[in-house]
């Protein structure tokens, strides 16, 4: 699958997934992922930041109002169209700029910091693409991303639970199948059955790779690992949003940041 494969399905995406997620029903995002990537996030207040893949921009605001100049990037329109239409209602200083991530399209140095909220396991030739967040870097500068975590959420698998309905184990498969845009096809989970009837179902493309191709990467782009992150969801929220209660029994997400030397 190339990038013009993905930018179609995400364009096909964008309309239903910004009334879904925006109504609340991207309960894993909202409830779990984006909080504690933000918590690991290091101090960006007067920094100027790039998100990449930034989607109709509820985590490049998030980032913002934290006291960063954010740019937004992404390659569907339908999601910039969104996120503009957000930041005209509620200006934040933010800029959302369509384009590709293999392609960075800005100067050399341009910026002190890069996220990507969920975007990078989605995108066609992952070296490049960490490649190209080097050359925008400042030096000293650093990426943080979040994706699915390779070794829990491989191509295959499935929560096992009891009796009760509660997750107790995770059975996955095909950890060594790096695929290359298999397209996965969902739903969040939390939509109303009644609903979720009626809507086409997201199409995914996913480029799965090892925690050792990951690493291998990051540091062939040049840059540092120095943090890692495994969201796992408190008692109390299990119990209040029991759809994000499987993190307690093995990580989904896995949070990295890197640095420029």
């Amino acid at each position: 699958m190339n990038a013009d494969d993905v930018a179609a399905c995400w364009e096909g995406n964008a309309e239903t997934w910004t009334i879904y997620s925006r109504a609340g029903y991207d309960l894993y995002r909202d409830a779990l992922n984006t909080p504690a990537f933000l918590t690991m996030l290091p101090p960006v207040a007067g920094l100027k930041g790039l998100d990449l893949g930034c989607g109709e921009g509820t985590n490049t605001r998030a980032v913002a109002r934290l006291g960063a100049r954010m740019t937004g990037l992404d390659i569907a329109p339908t999601f910039l169209r969104h996120a503009r239409e957000a930041e005209a209602r509620d200006p934040l200083g933010i800029d959302y700029v369509l384009g590709d991530g293999r392609s960075i399209d800005f100067p050399e140095a341009s910026f002190d910091f890069v996220t990507a909220f969920m975007s990078l396991m989605d995108m066609a030739d992952q070296r490049q693409v960490l490649k190209g967040i080097h050359g925008v870097l400042r030096p000293g500068g650093f990426l943080q991303f979040s994706i699915l975590h390779p070794c829990f959420v491989p191509p295959s698998r499935k929560n096992i639970r009891n009796d009760a309905g509660e997750p107790v184990a995770v059975e996955i498969a095909d950890y060594f199948d790096e695929t290359d845009g298999r397209v996965e096809r969902w739903l969040f989970s939390s939509i109303p059955a009644e609903e979720r009837a009626g809507l086409t179902p997201f199409a995914v493309p996913r480029f799965h790779r090892t925690l050792t191709t990951w690493v291998a990467m990051i540091v062939e782009a040049g840059l540092t690992i120095e943090a890692l992150g495994e969201p796992m969801a408190s008692e109390e929220m299990a119990e209040k949003e029991p759809i994000v209660a499987d993190t307690r029994v093995a990580p989904i997400f896995l949070h990295v940041r890197a640095r420029k030397g």
